[in-house]
């Protein structure tokens, strides 16, 4: 069943990227996507490098000779990666690119014993797909008609005032119609709704985002950049300029939430952020990033840099509790680099303005069982809804569900715990009076008490104060 959702959401990913032949890898394991005949190699020496250990090893039965192999993007940038091309994008379907797969294993030998690696898969960074954020469709707040977590009692004082960007896609247009995010700065969603009328998918994703900073947090300033625009898909190769670009518009903030990401098959990161990290590292800015949606203990990046030699000051990585706050969400990544659990099953925020009622269609239904194995009544199963690509659409309702969105949300995924550790560490800096934001969330975690369970072991547990935990049906608890 999972299968069936990121292949649904894969379709979505590929139409928002009509010139960027994708596959995915790496088999039909649903791991992540990335671009078809294309791998990734720092510039310089190391494309130089690259390009011969290819050109020496492939052989006919890969269907690549050595001229196919050439600068895809001659071109440098500030993340210090070059695209090249080692294949043809037209050739095989999408479970896997066999070109790709034997330039990957061109390094495997001399050329690519250096210590370091040398060439990358060029991987889809998201927002959308389940092995990422966010981890359901958004529900309309019927039962839960205010913010949760609720907004904090705190004056904002412009003078003291931390600063947070969010990467995501973009507010909606009527935004301000919501007083917590009515300060809020940033780009616009660039297309709310469909010729049809409808919201398309994922809008208000950013919107929401900031609207759970800002209840937690009010003393911010939040800035939204529309980094992830559509579907919020974007290329390896492409994101970590997008970055630069996003931090030189607005400057090095305090914090950045990122609930965005994609893991690799590796435990050393992505080789197009790695500029950008390092860059990072150099600054005060604090990065809190999602762990990812898709109930492995596979490392997510860039959240999984939390661990990562060097940088474990720089990044902070969150995975989701569901709803009562107990335990971890059953579509929740985990394992030693998830520095930190915080509510993220069916938190409330803002997922659109309050100038005009809007409609929404479901794109993927809800499952009989939950996709990952446990018997708690999670978002997977709850509520029940049909959508309009989901193969089963036929032999149930005949049409997909439809709903009507007007200003409050609820939604599921690490990508909502993400902000709301962003909030907590600038509530503390606030309270505290400390400037420093990888200070505060040094010190708001090692005074923290709050622990959760998740797969058999306890882990920190950030629970905002205007927090209210929601009983979960069907408590029990697997894995």
């Amino acid at each position: 069943m999972a299968l069936q959702r990121f292949h649904e959401q894969f379709d979505e990913i590929q139409r928002a990227l009509p010139d960027v032949p994708l596959a995915m890898g790496p088999d039909d394991s649903a791991e992540f996507i990335y671009e078809k005949g294309v791998v990734l190699a720092r510039d310089g020496e190391d494309a130089v490098a690259v390009e011969d250990a290819v050109r020496t090893h492939f052989t006919a039965t890969e269907g690549l000779v050595p001229d196919h192999v050439r600068r895809a993007s001659p071109q440098t940038n500030r993340s210090g990666i070059t695209r090249i091309q080692v294949g043809d994008p037209a050739q095989g379907g999408r479970s896997g690119d066999l070109a790709v797969a034997g330039a990957l294993r061109a390094l495997r030998g001399p050329e690519g014993r250096t210590g370091r690696r040398l060439i990358s898969r060029n991987h889809v960074v998201h927002i959308a797909p389940v092995n990422s954020c966010p981890g359901d469709e958004p529900v309309p707040a019927l039962e839960s008609p205010q913010p949760n977590p609720a907004v904090a009692d705190t004056a904002y004082d412009p003078a003291g005032a931390v600063g947070v960007l969010v990467i995501d896609n973009g507010l909606v247009h009527d935004y301000r119609s919501y007083p917590p995010i009515a300060r809020a700065e940033g780009d616009l969603q660039i297309q709310e709704t469909g010729a049809d009328g409808l919201l398309r998918l994922y809008v208000g994703h950013g919107t929401f985002i900031a609207g759970l900073v800002a209840a937690v947090a009010p003393n911010t300033d939040v800035t939204v950049r529309n980094t992830l625009n559509d579907v919020g898909a974007i290329l390896e190769s492409e994101f970590g300029e997008k970055l630069f670009d996003a931090v030189d518009e607005s400057g090095w903030p305090d914090i950045l939430s990122l609930s965005a990401g994609t893991s690799n098959g590796r435990t050393d990161g992505l080789l197009g952020l790695e500029g950008f990290v390092q860059a990072l590292r150099e600054q005060r800015t604090l990065l809190v990033a999602a762990a990812g949606n898709n109930g492995s203990a596979t490392p997510f990046w860039p959240a999984a840099y939390a661990t990562r030699p060097g940088y474990e000051d720089a990044v902070l990585s969150v995975g989701a509790l569901r709803s009562d706050g107990e335990y971890a969400a059953c579509f929740s990544n985990h394992g030693p680099w998830v520095r930190v659990f915080a509510p993220g099953e069916r938190v409330t925020s803002a997922l659109t303005g309050f100038d005009a009622p809007r409609p929404y269609v479901y794109q993927h239904s809800t499952y009989d069982d939950c996709r990952y194995g446990y018997t708690y009544g999670c978002t997977c199963t709850h509520p029940r809804h049909c959508g309009v690509l989901s193969e089963e659409r036929e032999t149930t309702s005949g049409k997909p569900d439809q709903v009507m969105f007007e200003g409050l949300a609820q939604w599921s995924g690490t990508s909502f715990a993400t902000p709301v550790v962003a909030a907590m560490v600038a509530a503390h800096m606030t309270a505290e009076g400390e400037r420093d934001p990888r200070e505060a969330a040094r010190q708001l975690l090692e005074k923290n008490t709050e622990l959760a369970e998740v797969r058999g072991g306890h882990v920190p547990a950030l629970l905002p104060s205007t927090w209210q935990p929601v009983p979960v049906a069907n408590p029990t608890i697997d894995g």
